[in-house]
């Protein structure tokens, strides 16, 4: 195979690129951010990629979740603390049902880039460049708002940072202690359809902790911490160059800004800039799969991207809707198996099942994405197969952008908190609801 460098995907067709209007100015900043401190480090991403593989083999299971689109502006202590909190809940619900262990993956501290289907956008007469995430521009329609800035480049890696930071000190902290659950309740709980069987939950994972320790006189003590990684979309592949590093206790070059960044759809393709690009890292990395997707693709997917068959290296994420999995999704899985490699599957049931309300607001239905989930568990069991995560777009607020839910959110409810410049989220009421479903049908298949 040709030979890889970090800069090698430039000579391949790169698709969703902003276009700056100074490259001089922009040689400043990527060469700045080559010279700044890398976000993670290469003993991180190996642990992530080692527990991804047993997420593969069935030992494990990986919920992946977060906004669709950060916002600069969001990154403030309550806004991280409410995600890392519904992330927590979440995973610990799933513990509970699928008796084993949940690797955590934010979709934050580097979710500031998004791709869209049209470069210009045009209101009242005027036309103007897409908005494409704070990393690259801003959302007001205005000339100066819309003009993609370099700048902003250097204010992603900072708000990355001040992100990773203030999680690993609250995890570091013991903020994911399981000896104290009580601490990771929001509000709504109590209000809540599901607070009776959270409560449930709770209980039980403190009467299974007061059990080893005292009957069998073993503390607990690797519970009061947890592992968390962070993901995001490698889109804007000069910011994704200049942190790539031969990093060290590694071995070949890291995308240092992320543990686990993936590739989406729309820059999936095998001659592409974005697959060069992925080809070369060593992090885990993970690829949006569709219905456009087909056998022959996926297999020459998985031969670019994972050449050695590695366990814990590729994870497709498949994104289908519900009323098409089960058509797109078993001949995909067929032909994985016949290659003999150990993927791993999850679903991100939130991208497929996009509708329109009659007043053109963009939105998603909880039954929707709960029926996607519940087909791929009872889809990848019929093929032999084995669903081992999930990937959500939500939120620690609360919203109301997707229908439905314990609650049963409607159409009138979405202008009431609608917050989300891009995608619909679920909010943490719809968050944790999901995960008890899912954990239900999981745990169906225990003792």
């Amino acid at each position: 195979m040709r030979q890889w460098s970090p800069a090698s995907w430039r000579s391949k067709p790169a698709a969703q690129q902003p276009l700056y209007a100074s490259q001089e100015h922009m040689a400043r900043v990527v060469t700045q951010l080559a010279s700044l401190p890398p976000l993670v480090t290469s003993w991180e991403i190996e642990a992530l990629k080692a527990q991804l593989a047993e997420a593969a083999l069935g030992k494990r299971f990986l919920l992946q979740g977060g906004d669709c689109a950060e916002r600069f502006e969001d990154c403030s202590a309550e806004a991280v603390t409410s995600k890392l909190k519904i992330l927590l809940q979440m995973s610990l619900v799933l513990v509970h049902g699928a008796r084993k262990p949940v690797i955590r993956v934010g979709r934050f501290a580097g979710q500031y880039a998004k791709p869209r289907s049209e470069d210009l956008e045009t209101r009242d007469g005027l036309t103007l460049p897409t908005y494409r995430g704070d990393l690259v521009n801003r959302p007001a329609f205005t000339p100066g708002a819309r003009a993609p800035d370099p700048d902003l480049l250097l204010r992603g890696y900072e708000r990355s940072a001040l992100t990773l930071n203030f999680i690993r000190a609250l995890v570091k902290g013991g903020f994911a202690d399981l000896h104290h659950p009580e601490y990771w309740s929001l509000g709504f709980v109590e209000q809540s359809a599901m607070a009776a069987s959270y409560r449930a939950i709770v209980e039980q994972v403190r009467e299974a902790l007061r059990f080893m320790e005292n009957v069998l006189g073993v503390h607990a003590g690797e519970m009061e911490r947890v592992d968390f990684f962070t993901s995001h979309e490698g889109l804007h592949l000069v910011y994704e160059q200049a942190q790539t590093r031969l990093l060290p206790g590694g071995a070949g070059w890291y995308n240092a800004s992320t543990h686990f960044p993936w590739l989406g759809m729309r820059t999936a393709g095998v001659e592409g800039a974005h697959v060069e690009y992925f080809r070369g890292i060593a992090n885990p990395i993970g690829v949006k799969i569709g219905p456009g997707m087909t056998p022959e693709q996926i297999v020459q997917l998985a031969e670019i991207l994972d050449p050695d068959g590695e366990p814990g290296r590729l994870t497709l994420i498949h994104r289908f809707g519900h009323a098409r999995i089960a058509a797109c999704l078993p001949p995909l899985i067929q032909a994985m198996r016949s290659t003999g490699r150990t993927v791993l599957w999850c679903c991100d049931p939130m991208h497929g099942n996009t509708r329109l309300t009659a007043d053109g607001i963009k939105t998603r239905h909880f039954s929707d994405i709960l029926s996607e989930l519940e087909q791929a568990i009872d889809l990848h069991a019929g093929c032999g197969s084995l669903l081992g995560g999930v990937h959500f777009e939500l939120t620690g607020e609360d919203v109301t952008e997707c229908l439905g839910g314990a609650r049963n959110l409607t159409d009138a409810d979405l202008k009431r908190t609608y917050r989300s410049e891009v995608d619909p989220r679920l909010n943490y009421e719809q968050a944790l609801e999901m995960a008890m479903r899912i954990a239900g049908k999981l745990g169906q298949g225990n003792p």
